[in-house]
């Protein structure tokens, strides 16, 4: 298996390119901040996915980098609520993609709690 076949880099991929969509009506003053923040954390999950996979040969380091996913997913919903506080975005197209992002979230978190079955060795 590639780690392009995981669910959870699949969807998470996909959270990442309507973030980069919805990001490009940002005004050009966030640039800097909050459009580049938002794109970074949603494009780190998949990223940081993808290297736990490579890795998971060594059950800490694949616990390790898939608890970073989840914190980078976490910090994607975080920038979603100022770009919905700023009025950037509506509150359906944040239910939407705050949705998308929690369904990534339990999705890396049934790799965390079920290592074997991606192929990580047991910690025991």
């Amino acid at each position: 298996m590639r780690f392009q076949d995981l669910l959870a880099y699949k969807k998470g991929f996909d959270v990442a390119m309507e973030v980069f969509e919805i990001s490009k009506i940002f005004p050009k003053e966030e640039t800097y901040s909050l459009t580049d923040q938002i794109r970074r954390s949603s494009r780190s999950v998949t990223i940081t996915i993808a290297e736990a996979y490579r890795k998971r040969e060594y059950p800490k380091y694949f616990h390790s980098k898939l608890t970073d996913a989840d914190a980078e997913n976490s910090e994607t919903q975080g920038w979603l609520e100022y770009a919905l506080a700023c009025k950037y975005i509506t509150q359906n197209t944040f239910d939407n993609l705050t949705e998308k992002s929690k369904e990534v979230g339990r999705l890396i978190n049934y790799m965390i709690l079920n290592p074997g079955k991606f192929g990580s060795k047991s910690e025991n």
